[in-house]
């Protein structure tokens, strides 16, 4: 597959200029000023050119539940919104806490063709917060494990699951919520877990992945943990930097406030946030009226965070690059995520002139459960690229 970029801004992490990219056979093969190809070419002047999105947190509810959404669906959301490599949540049914779950996921996936799915298994069988030994039983192509939305309570189980993570070379992904404590409040419920996880990955030296971020007293943890050198990484959600007040819209962890939301965009900047993560999780009309937590948020995340984070000038384009693409893909230890040769051909072409009014209506996604509706918003993804095949295209 050959495709030739002419004219466009390319822009990572830590370049910007204009210029053509040529992808063949799947990867980035040059790079250049003045480049010609006889191939199939896309005029990319008055656009930016930037690596495609990696998403390490995400829910496509399949198998289980594809009334609200399905791998297909959502694959289709996704290159919508920019992203070509997706990290799948385990809170399906059956509960991912087999290889065969995994199998029948990326199979499809891989039918699908339009995106890279990573599958993740859950820490505890079933989500029953005691049981590990399905974990023995996992291989290489697993790369990370997570009771995501439910979280384990126990504090010896989570131990005994990230000493056999650090044995089998797996990441843990967290979801901070003490439900002990939960009634009393939920940022104590995020703050407490956060503390405990971190102390365990410090114990262990187990790779820890904290999800959705939402205090600033977790993210400060979190930096102090950096300092010290334990082998924690974070996400923060384009909602949690976007949106205050905890009745604002229903999600898990809560909208915060405004001192929380000043604390995750300063931790951004200073370079303590790895990556953002959308937390898509779609729901059908009635599950959000019976008060389901979650938003869809995969086609509307690069609009909100380069409205958010850029031309509110808190940080640069090349930045939102490295904790869109770089980093994330780091973490998933995939070839992409930069412009360089060599690299996977995956990109996203945006307009970060264009100025647009979210419509739920208009999702790919199944699930049309979104707090930005009617919201305005500058960046468009136009077109985007995976291994050199356009998989999603506005031109």
């Amino acid at each position: 597959m050959e495709l030739l970029i002419k004219s466009a801004r390319v822009i990572d992490w830590s370049q910007d200029f204009i210029g053509d990219v040529y992808i063949n056979d799947g990867k980035i093969s040059e790079i250049g000023a003045t480049l010609e190809k006889n191939c199939k070419t896309v005029d990319g002047t008055g656009y930016v050119l930037m690596p495609a999105f990696t998403d390490l947190h995400c829910h496509f509810r399949d198998p289980g539940f594809t009334h609200k959404e399905d791998i297909e669906s959502g694959s289709k959301a996704a290159v919508k919104g920019g992203y070509t490599t997706v990290n799948l949540m385990g809170n399906t049914k059956p509960i991912c806490s087999s290889l065969e779950t995994v199998a029948y996921v990326k199979e499809k996936a891989k039918s699908i063709g339009l995106i890279d799915v990573n599958q993740v298994i859950s820490i505890t069988e079933n989500f029953d917060g005691k049981t590990t030994t399905h974990l023995e039983k996992l291989t290489g192509e697993i790369k990370f494990i997570s009771d995501d939305g439910v979280g384990v309570e126990d504090s010896k189980v989570m131990y005994e699951a990230m000493v056999k993570a650090k044995e089998i070379g797996l990441g843990i992904m967290s979801h901070c919520e003490d439900k002990s404590i939960l009634s009393v409040s939920s940022r104590l419920a995020e703050n407490m877990m956060t503390i405990r996880d971190i102390i365990l990955s410090k114990y262990t030296g187990c790779r820890l992945h904290l999800s959705h971020v939402s205090t600033k007293e977790a993210i400060n943890y979190i930096k102090l943990a950096k300092k010290e050198g334990v082998p924690v990484t974070c996400e923060v959600t384009p909602h949690h930097i976007a949106l205050t007040g905890e009745g604002t819209y229903r999600v898990n962890p809560p909208i915060r406030e405004e001192e929380d939301r000043v604390a995750l965009i300063q931790a951004i900047k200073d370079g303590y946030v790895d990556a953002i993560g959308t937390d898509h999780a779609p729901h059908t009309k009635e599950d959000k009226a019976n008060g389901s937590p979650g938003l869809v948020g995969i086609e509307t995340a690069f609009s909100v965070c380069y409205t958010k984070l850029v031309k509110d000038k808190h940080i640069s384009i090349n930045k939102l690059s490295e904790i869109m693409s770089k980093n994330p893909s780091e973490i998933l230890k995939v070839n992409k995520g930069t412009i360089t040769i060599g690299k996977e051909g995956d990109l996203v072409l945006v307009d970060l002139n264009k100025e647009i009014e979210i419509d739920a209506n208009s999702f790919v996604s199944k699930g049309k459960n979104t707090p930005f509706h009617g919201m305005k918003f500058f960046g468009e993804v136009q077109m985007t690229i995976k291994a050199g095949k356009i998989v999603y295209s506005k031109l």
